[in-house]
C-alpha cells in the first residue's frame, strides 16, 4: 500500500507561546527522544548532498528503518509530499545483517540527528499529527503531518493549512528544508554517536 507523508515544517522562535497555542487546538500525546542514524551511498570528499539515504531509528522495543521518496511534483510553497517506506526489525543481529547488506551495496554511515519531540493530535481530527521538536544543532521546529493515501492528498493539504491558520503561523516562518540538509549545510554530522 502506498502511503504519502504530507507535511509542513515551521521555525519556532518562542516555544512557550507556541505550546500555549497548540494546547488550545490539540491534545498532548507523548514526549520522546528520537535518535536517527542516516546511511547514504558512499560519499567521497567534496561530494554533493546525497540523493539516496535511509534512516535507522532506535526505539525501546524495536528498530525502525525508513526511507522517503520526494514527490516534488506535488509540492507547493507551504507543503511537501513524500512517499514513505518503513519497516521494523527486532534485535541487534537483524540490524547488523541488514547493515552488512547495505554496506555491500555502497551505503556508509553518513549523519546523526537527535530530536526531542512533543507529539500532539488535532482535537478535531486525530490523523493530523503535530510535533514540536528541538533538534540538536538546529533549534525549535513545528511539524504538521498527515499520513494518507494518494486519493486523500488534497484533503491532507487543506487540513494542514487549517492548522497553520489556527496556530497563527506567519507564512514566512515555514521552512521545509529537511533537517539532514540543514545539518549538512552547517557541516554537522555527529558520526561518533552511530548505532551502539
Amino acid at each position: 500500500m502506498v502511503w504519502l507523508e504530507v507535511e509542513t515544517k515551521v521555525n519556532v522562535y518562542n516555544p512557550k507561546a507556541m505550546r500555549a497555542r497548540l494546547q488550545k487546538i490539540a491534545r498532548f500525546v507523548k514526549k520522546e527522544t528520537k535518535g536517527d542514524d542516516y546511511f547514504a551511498v558512499r560519499l567521497n570528499k567534496g561530494m554533493k548532498y546525497p540523493k539516496k539515504a535511509f534512516r535507522i531509528r532506535n526505539k525501546p522495543d524495536e528498530i525502525e528503518i525508513n526511507f522517503k521518496k520526494w514527490l516534488k511534483r506535488y509540492w507547493s510553497k507551504d507543503i511537501v509530499v513524500k512517499q514513505e517506506f518503513e519497516f521494523k526489525l527486532k534485535g541487534k543481529a537483524e540490524v547488523e545483517d541488514m547493515l552488512a547488506l547495505f554496506r555491500d551495496l555502497g551505503f556508509v554511515e553518513w549523519m546523526k540527528k537527535r530530536k526531542y519531540s512533543e507529539e500532539y493530535v488535532l482535537k478535531t481530527d486525530k490523523r493530523v499529527i503535530i510535533e514540536m521538536n528541538r533538534v540538536e544543532h538546529l533549534g525549535w521546529y513545528l511539524e504538521i503531518e498527515y499520513l494518507c493515501q494518494p486519493s486523500e492528498m488534497q484533503i491532507a493539504k487543506k487540513k494542514i493549512r487549517k492548522v497553520l491558520k489556527l496556530l497563527e503561523i506567519n507564512p514566512e516562518h515555514i521552512n521545509n528544508i529537511g533537517y539532514t540538509r540543514m545539518l549538512w549545510d552547517r557541516g554537522i554530522k555527529d558520526k561518533r554517536y552511530f548505532i551502539k
